[in-house]
């Protein structure tokens, strides 16, 4: 069931695919699939050196999101927007990314 009005929630059915950790660097890369997108995604426990790197303050240093339905990728950060959201509803999904998956992974 894709995000409506209706389902207020971009996230009601997250499920993490696979995590794998860095043995450099630092951070976990994290896949998954959420309300019709699948994503993979840089995620640290601390933020960035350079503020710019993460979107916003997520811990997110990388992020690609593409749309299921038509395998069309809708958005790409990549430590500064590659590709800006497609459309309202990957923008949601960005947001709600953004305001949970570094604590999601990291507890914290």
């Amino acid at each position: 069931m894709p995000y409506t009005a209706e389902n207020n929630d971009p996230g009601y059915d997250l499920t993490i695919t696979k995590t794998t950790r860095r043995n450099s660097g630092g951070g976990t890369w994290v896949r998954g699939t959420c309300n019709g997108y699948r994503f993979d995604a840089l995620v640290f426990p601390e933020h960035a050196e350079q503020a710019e790197w993460e979107i916003g303050t997520s811990r997110i240093s990388k992020l690609w999101i593409k749309r299921l339905a038509d395998s069309r990728v809708v958005y790409n950060w990549d430590r500064g927007l590659d590709l800006p959201p497609a459309d309202a509803q990957t923008r949601a999904m960005v947001e709600f990314l953004c305001e949970g998956l570094a604590e999601h992974v990291y507890g914290n």
